[in-house]
């Protein structure tokens, strides 16, 4: 059966906002009779087995494309592109677009660090939610990227947001004792952020720690705590330590290490090591 285009892309769209992952296989070239086809894999939670959508003219091709899809979407840094499939002396060209579920950026706090944190958040395709207790802070007009920009009681932070699997927590309040208030709720949900980054000083973070601690909070939870937030960039104005904390969120996302290219690939001493140049 045939999944046409319209569908498919209504499929990738409502998945991705579900929360699920999702790969739609068209046939572009090869060998194959194949119909111009496309099959749909959809990954609702960890675990789960895919639900398959349409086909692309026969079981042995059908079983290759999942098992390609199954591959990119394992991979962190599996994305849209073309693929080659040979299946007993058939080669089929196939383009995969890929789509994961959408990720929430919440920032917790309202003021100056907040502002590019959310533009930047938005640039990565988080959805992005902004609380803050003071309402001449927690306004539209200056967070414009944002999905929603609340006014929330430090008391009770995520009232309005759900916290889950997708969250990424940023805590950039005013004052340490909201970080650690809100921190602590963070901590205690029942389905754990992916990540909990805290602004603060190395004094200011191990005095976080300690508290916890004396909490009953064990190490585990702590190692969960990215604080201070960010890769060291040598960040100093609020829009480069956006930018710090940008690429500490992209760093977890697809899995790098936060190295610069250029010491983690060496092309002048790899290609050059004695220092000949090539002419």
């Amino acid at each position: 059966m045939t999944l046409h285009a319209a569908d498919a892309a209504t499929l990738l769209v409502d998945t991705a906002q579900d929360g699920g992952s999702a790969v739609v296989a068209i046939v572009v070239g090869g060998t194959s009779n194949a119909r111009d086809a496309a099959r749909i894999a959809r990954i609702v939670g960890a675990g789960a087995e895919p639900k398959v959508h349409g086909s692309l003219g026969a079981a042995p091709l059908d079983d290759a494309a999942i098992a390609l899809m199954k591959e990119v979407l394992a991979d962190p840094r599996g994305s849209d592109g073309l693929h080659e499939l040979d299946i007993d002396d058939i080669v089929l060209e196939l383009y995969l677009e890929v789509r994961r579920p959408v990720q929430e950026l919440i920032i917790v706090g309202a003021g100056h660090v907040a502002q590019p944190l959310a533009h930047m958040g938005s640039l990565l395709g988080f959805r992005v939610y902004v609380l803050d207790d003071r309402p001449d802070f927690a306004t539209r007009e200056r967070f414009p990227d944002a999905e929603h920009v609340f006014q929330a009681d430090f008391d009770d932070p995520f009232r309005d947001v759900e916290l889950h699997e997708r969250s990424h927590v940023l805590l950039v309040t005013r004052g340490h004792k909201y970080d650690y208030a809100c921190l602590v709720r963070a901590l205690r949900v029942d389905s754990p952020p992916a990540y909990i980054g805290m602004i603060g000083s190395r004094r200011r973070v191990r005095a976080t720690y300690v508290q916890l601690l004396e909490e009953g909070f064990d190490r585990a939870q702590l190692d969960r705590i990215h604080a201070p937030v960010g890769l060291d960039v040598g960040a100093e104005t609020p829009e480069e330590i956006a930018v710090s904390v940008a690429a500490e969120l992209v760093k977890i996302r697809r899995g790098g290490t936060g190295a610069s290219l250029k010491e983690v690939e060496r092309v002048a001493e790899r290609f050059f090591p004695d220092g000949d140049e090539e002419r």
